[in-house]
């Protein structure tokens, strides 16, 4: 009996993981439109909010079921438990208060699904549990492309790239990325199955190319090449500095490179040096951001409510923006710079935890909360996923933050308990 509920709550968790991604649904509801033929992602569907309520309410009773380790846990969290406090105060300056309490709701319920995974599993049973999100994402995406192109290959502005079961290249671009580093560190840890999970790998970058995002290639190899610089972490002091040394001064003369070659690049990959529109979006975004600078808007309103303060940026810049392309300037506009401050010093506090941790640790499984907040940060550049309810970016950041919260000795002992199972 304890190997079948084990066993039904791996299920929901994979399958709340597969639907945090935006998967299926929204693509099928959406009948296959592509951009640039008429509104596409209906993301605010009855159907799919059921399914995201009924995630909230099993992830808040499978933590009543643990209330002694949450409240434990929780009572050692500070960032994330007043970021979500401050979303929901929001509604106090809100402009539009009653959206603003909606999805503060919303939220909150993510946040508790992203708990949970943190408390409820290791390390290195989250790696394994989100290899298989994302296996059955590849095969998914494949069959989707091969079988159902109408669904699986995008017309309109970007006619034949592939965007597998998600509404978007751009979506699928991100979501293999995650993909490829979680079944990198897997496949670095695991004796069985290597073949597959290597598998997953290629597959991960073989779907990422054929998304053709720029901007998703651009930051997958950032972050290998941030994975391979971590491994010097490990070093023995005599040798840390000065390789941490060669590669700063590495790092600075392909800066350098990179700022005298902007244009030739951009050009390569036809991007204008405003970023595809995104400098003027920028600008007017910034100008409003200064009308309400220390508490913002309310949260998750500014684009979305039915008399949104947006309407003035899109006058300026031409087109409807659905966010501002920057998930840190979002956030400003929502929260104001206390919100900003808040999430910023706990970003920097929290990848300090992490970079001890690869320090102490030999596990591969180590490295994912320190690449999974580098990863975080440096897709909010040019893409708004900071504080973005029902979405996996913002559930899995707060996993790792969660998670290493968990006393490290603590942690090391479920590692190696879990080692010696079979999932």
């Amino acid at each position: 009996m304890k190997k079948i509920l084990n066993f039904s709550e791996q299920v929901f968790t994979v399958v709340s993981l597969l639907h945090y991604t935006g998967a299926i649904l929204a693509l099928i509801l959406s009948g296959g439109l592509s951009e640039g033929d008429q509104v596409v992602a209906p993301h605010d569907h009855p159907l799919i909010q059921l399914f995201f309520f009924i995630n909230y309410l099993i992830s808040f009773f499978l933590l009543v079921l643990r209330w002694k380790k949450l409240i434990r846990v929780i009572s050692q969290d500070r960032y994330i438990t007043i970021l979500l406090g401050l979303c929901a105060i929001s509604s106090l300056w809100s402009v539009a208060p009653t959206t603003t309490l909606v999805r503060s709701v919303a939220i909150i319920g993510n946040s508790l699904f992203g708990i949970y995974f943190a408390t409820r599993y290791s390390l290195k049973q989250q790696l394994r549990l989100l290899s298989w999100t994302f296996g059955i994402a590849i095969v998914l995406s494949l069959l989707f492309v091969v079988g159902l192109p109408k669904y699986g290959i995008m017309s309109g502005l970007h006619a034949g790239t592939w965007r597998g079961i998600y509404t978007h290249k751009n979506v699928l671009g991100k979501v293999m990325i995650l993909s490829s580093i979680v079944f990198l560190l897997t496949s670095l840890n695991e004796r069985k199955n290597k073949f597959l999970l290597w598998g997953g790998f290629v597959f991960s970058i073989i779907l990422l190319l054929m998304t053709k995002s720029s901007s998703s290639l651009i930051n997958f190899i950032i972050i290998m090449t941030i994975l391979l610089i971590l491994r010097t972490l490990r070093l023995r002091y005599l040798l840390l500095f000065p390789v941490l040394s060669f590669l700063a001064i590495v790092g600075e003369f392909f800066y350098l490179w990179l700022v005298a070659n902007t244009e030739t690049i951009l050009s390569s990959m036809s991007k204008t040096s405003d970023l595809s529109g995104r400098g003027p979006l920028w600008d007017a975004v910034l100008d409003m951001i200064w009308q309400r600078p220390w508490l913002g808007y309310g949260f998750s309103v500014f684009w979305k409510s039915s008399d949104a303060p947006a309407t003035t940026v899109w006058s300026i810049v031409g087109w409807e923006a659905p966010n501002a392309h920057n998930g840190l300037l979002d956030l400003w506009l929502d929260l104001g710079l206390l919100g900003l401050t808040i999430f910023l010093i706990g970003l920097l506090a929290n990848l300090v935890k992490g970079l001890a941790l690869i320090r102490k640790s030999r596990t591969a499984e180590s490295f994912w909360p320190v690449i999974y907040m580098i990863y975080f940060l440096l897709s909010n550049q040019t893409e708004s996923a900071l504080l973005r309810q029902n979405e996996i970016y913002w559930l899995l950041y707060v996993t790792v933050v969660i998670f290493l919260l968990i006393p490290q000795e603590k942690s090391t002992t479920r590692i190696i308990q879990v080692s010696t199972s079979s999932y």
